[in-house]
């Protein structure tokens, strides 16, 4: 079995949730999912698990930070190109999501924006040449 990543989110409303990230393109797991939690599969690698407050507190002690006010971590996914990368972002703010709560990067090789789920999780999709990809960022920039 391939490693995998499975990325735990709280959130306020499972219901919204769960449209919102069916509306940017993941599918929901009907195995894994009920009245507490859904399972939101990315692709074959990534699954984001969608939690109900309540629930993923029973995972944790530590204090639930509010995303909307308060960043833990920016989720950066890969894009196959730019155009890949602006459509994820307008379907997410046709979703509910906000986009660009983070500063757009374009650096020519490289191109990232954001968005921001309706709890405020914040998503970067990016692109990279695969030129860049092979001999690394630092061969193809003009920045340095």
């Amino acid at each position: 079995m391939p490693q995998m990543i499975f990325v735990n989110l709280p959130v306020a409303d499972l219901e919204r949730s769960t449209a919102f990230y069916e509306a940017i393109g993941f599918t929901r797991d009907a195995r894994f999912s009920n009245n507490l939690a859904a399972s939101m599969v990315l692709s074959d690698a990534i699954c984001v698990m969608l939690l109900t407050h309540d629930f993923w507190a029973t995972f944790t002690d530590r204090r639930r930070v509010d995303p909307a006010q308060e960043a833990q971590v920016l989720l950066c996914i890969s894009r196959e190109d730019k155009a890949a990368v602006d459509a994820i972002t307008e379907a997410a703010v046709a979703a509910g999501g906000m986009a660009d709560p983070c500063p757009v990067q374009d650096h020519g090789f490289m191109y990232g924006r954001s968005f921001a789920d309706p709890d405020g999780h914040i998503w970067e999709p990016m692109w990279m040449s695969a030129e860049a990809v092979e001999k690394g960022p630092a061969e193809v920039s003009d920045v340095g």
